[in-house]
């Protein structure tokens, strides 16, 4: 369906999985972690793969004042839980949201995870980030804290672990269900279901779920871009990106009905308007690939040579470029010398939301 009939103003939902996406071979050494909870065979064909995220970190935001001060700072709603059964493990609620400058250009990209507790001390936020700017959020944070009563803290010991099946039949194989207990925490990636669950524990992430294994960090940067999800600041450049280009809002990632924060104007203003001319779309390189790969920023071009967009991050010959809309329906390229140039290939990820006629 033409790229022109997107929905702009369609409540952002989980799209129903692109099952695209298959785990690449692993060699026998690197699943030496592999779940043996259930006494499966050795042979059997793993129904989840379990990535682990080293450049993705964790900070905990908690004190009375948490909440509020998220908030003026956030796109999105925090992931409160509802009520819960004080005899059950209270449930995990995980959401997705942008940091913004006054600009309204992202930041940092976060994934919230919602923790309650009975206690004052005992609940609060995990905030999931680029390991890079772990730093850098901090003094985000420090800087607009003033007077709350709020105390942030780094949790080293928690490790991020991305979840995701081997197969549409993975639920029904072996079905994963949302936990907060004091050495895990498993909830449904917030993006979009095609990106499964995040996982955070102290232990292997493989050990702790039915019929998982390790999967090769390659493997899930790959399907990451096929899907075209942009994660951390080589998808994201700090102060460069603009939320809605990005596609925060297919991403369950921004509230038009939440208070104020910052960076809010341009970003309602933009989508009120309702016209998004540039998307971060996903694209596949075909030709003769530089050494080291296609730089972040290089041109993308017409056949007449027009500029299209630019390249952000890649891995091989997938990625991410940011894209004019009205340009993608025909040949494009990026030239890499003055006699050779890579095909670039853009598509619409099957999960985006889609008007009908």
């Amino acid at each position: 369906m033409a790229v022109a009939m997107l929905l702009r103003g369609a409540a952002p939902g989980r799209g129903r999985p692109a099952w695209c996406w298959r785990l690449h071979a692993v060699p026998r050494r690197r699943l030496a972690h592999s779940s043996g909870r259930l006494g499966r065979d050795s042979t059997d064909r793993a129904a989840w793969a379990c990535f682990l995220l080293d450049e993705r970190s964790l900070l905990r935001v908690r004190g009375p004042d948490a909440a509020p001060f998220l908030l003026g700072l956030l796109t999105n709603e925090l992931p409160l839980p509802g009520p819960a059964d004080h005899a059950a493990t209270p449930p995990v609620r995980a959401a997705y949201a942008h940091f913004l400058n006054v600009q309204g250009r992202t930041l940092y990209d976060v994934i919230l995870y919602g923790i309650p507790g009975y206690a004052e001390e005992a609940s609060g936020f995990f905030l999931e980030c680029d390991s890079s700017v772990l730093g850098a959020l901090q003094k985000h944070l420090a800087l607009y804290k003033i007077r709350r009563k709020v105390t942030m803290e780094l949790r080293p010991e928690l490790r991020v672990w991305a979840v995701l099946p081997n197969s549409p039949q993975a639920d029904q194989t072996a079905p994963l269900q949302e936990r907060a207990e004091a050495t895990a925490i498993l909830t449904r990636d917030p993006r979009t279901a095609c990106m499964g669950w995040r996982l955070l524990t102290q232990e292997e992430g493989p050990a702790l779920l039915p019929q998982a294994q390790l999967g090769d960090l390659q493997d899930y940067h790959t399907h990451r871009y096929q899907q075209g999800i942009p994660e951390g600041v080589r998808d994201l450049p700090p102060g460069v990106a603009l939320p809605l280009e990005s596609n925060l809002a297919f991403m369950n990632g921004v509230s038009f009905t939440k208070g104020c924060y910052i960076g809010q104007e341009l970003t309602t203003r933009t989508h009120h308007m309702g016209v998004i001319r540039k998307r971060l779309l996903p694209v596949r390189l075909t030709g003769p690939l530089p050494a080291g790969g296609v730089g972040p920023g290089t041109a993308v071009l017409t056949a007449l040579g027009q500029a299209a967009g630019k390249f952000r991050a890649g891995q091989g010959n997938v990625g991410l470029a940011l894209l004019r809309l009205e340009k993608i329906k025909g040949p494009l390229h990026i030239r890499i010398s003055e006699s050779d140039q890579v095909a670039v290939t853009a598509s619409v990820p099957g999960w985006w939301p889609m008007a009908t006629k």
